[in-house]
């Protein structure tokens, strides 16, 4: 869900004027933690299944991977949205932590996915996700939330993944605005430039 936000934000910035420019000037502390925090999940995502050791640890990474992303939120928090990312990302955290480690999630809401992945969720063959029972706690922080067509691709999210997108769609479009188009610019001052009288 985060990928479709920031690909959506990115898109709404260049409507608004904002130029890709701008994601250049992006200057986070600890900046290089971001992709290898992506490509530890990535790793484990996809090894889990074949790798014992990986399968038997998954649920502490994908944790300690929270924590780490937790920190470098927090770092830079004064950066426009990250407060709001950083908010986001502690709920996912509190409902995976009270759970094992695992993201809980609505079969209900997820019985458009098809029965091959609500037999998986509740076989327990995600690693990052769980069918929410009677003994999850906090199941209204899970996976509840149903994306379902027109909706370009179909999915269930959480209410932490809606609020880390408002934070991220806020943090790309300061960046995106402080670098505007040049023909964006020439627009506004030609709007703003005084009529000569021939």
């Amino acid at each position: 869900m985060v990928y479709d936000g920031i690909i959506l934000s990115l898109l709404i910035g260049w409507f608004r004027g904002g130029s890709l420019k701008g994601l250049a000037n992006m200057k986070l502390r600890f900046g290089w933690l971001f992709p290898i925090l992506l490509a530890v999940q990535f790793v484990v995502f996809f090894l889990q299944e074949r790798v014992a050791w990986i399968s038997s640890m998954s649920n502490g990474i994908f944790l300690l991977v929270y924590i780490t992303g937790l920190a470098f939120l927090w770092l830079n928090r004064h950066q426009p949205g990250f407060s709001v990312i950083f908010a986001g990302v502690l709920l996912n955290f509190i409902v995976m932590a009270v759970n094992g480690g695992r993201m809980p999630v609505s079969i209900e809401a997820a019985q458009f996915l098809g029965r091959e992945y609500i037999e998986a969720l509740k076989a327990g063959l995600y690693g990052k996700h769980q069918a929410i029972t009677s003994d999850t706690l906090l199941p209204f922080l899970g996976d509840i939330i149903p994306l379902s067509p027109p909706y370009p691709r179909q999915q269930v999210i959480s209410i932490g993944d809606v609020v880390m997108n408002v934070g991220a769609f806020l943090f790309i479009q300061h960046l995106m605005l402080s670098a505007p188009r040049h023909g964006a610019d020439d627009a506004e001052e030609t709007a703003g430039a005084p009529a000569i009288n021939k």
